[in-house]
């Protein structure tokens, strides 16, 4: 049995999980389908095509599912997807996505701090702390257990990769390769997050076989195909060194230097 305020507007047609407490104010919407568990402080909209999983948390003025701010989008049915156990503060906004692809994903255990932006089309992995005020542009993808600090703004197509950490008041609109500390203005490339791989229980010979595939892109002036390939030659294989080697080869953008 959910506890629902009677100063609650929840549609007919939503659907809502066991064991949910929704607060005075809130907005449900036609479409919106949510899972157990889940608690949503007074005032928080969730609204049409919204999809969210069980245990999250939305405190007061979050708004779930709003139309994108995009001049091409044209009222298709699209969806934001939530995963499960995320904490979203207040005035967070997550808008679902286009046609572009059709839906924005938000994956589970993140904490996303007040006033903070997904925009449409999105992908926000797991794991990851965004901080007050950061705001990400359309179709953004965000790797699993990064963390981006407060104040950042990334452009539109933009990539950050996993175990990163991202300085405040940053601005890229570059990629942002994994295990890797994004601060500077203009942003740069700032050495390991070395801090942050060893909370995880990185060995100390992954980080340092880290270290020295950054050395190689960073530091050796060869062209970036070189570079990734003297990695593969002289670096023990393993899924993090082939992370980096697949994120760099697959990049849109360039990489921050």
């Amino acid at each position: 049995m959910s506890k629902i305020s009677p100063l609650a507007y929840i549609d007919p047609e939503a659907k809502i999980g066991d064991n949910c407490i929704i607060g005075p104010f809130c907005f449900i919407d036609k479409g919106v389908e949510i899972g157990d568990n889940n608690e949503l402080m007074n005032s928080v909209t969730l609204l049409n095509g919204t999809r969210m999983g069980s245990g999250n948390v939305l405190f007061p003025g979050a708004v779930i599912g709003a139309v994108p701010q995009d001049l091409k989008f044209r009222g298709e049915e699209t969806t934001v997807q939530i995963g499960d156990n995320n904490k979203i503060r207040e005035n967070v906004t997550i808008h679902r996505g286009t046609a572009s692809k059709g839906t924005t994903i938000v994956g589970s255990n993140n904490l996303i701090m007040e006033n903070a932006h997904i925009a449409h089309d999105c992908v926000f992995g797991s794991g990851i702390i965004m901080g007050n005020s950061t705001k990400l542009a359309g179709e953004v993808v965000i790797d699993d257990n990064a963390i981006i600090s407060a104040v950042v703004l990334v452009h539109q197509f933009t990539r950050i990769g996993g175990y990163t950490m991202v300085q405040g008041g940053t601005r890229t609109s570059m990629d942002i390769p994994p295990f890797v500390i994004a601060a500077r203005e203009p942003v740069a490339y700032s050495g390991l997050n070395i801090v942050g791989l060893r909370r995880r229980n990185f060995s100390a010979e992954l980080i340092n076989d880290i270290h020295n595939a950054y050395r190689i892109i960073y530091n050796s002036n060869l062209r970036m195909t070189d570079a990734l390939e003297q990695i593969k030659e002289t670096i023990t294989p393993s899924k993090e060194i082939n992370y980096i080697v697949d994120f760099i080869s697959n990049t849109q953008r360039g990489i921050i230097r």
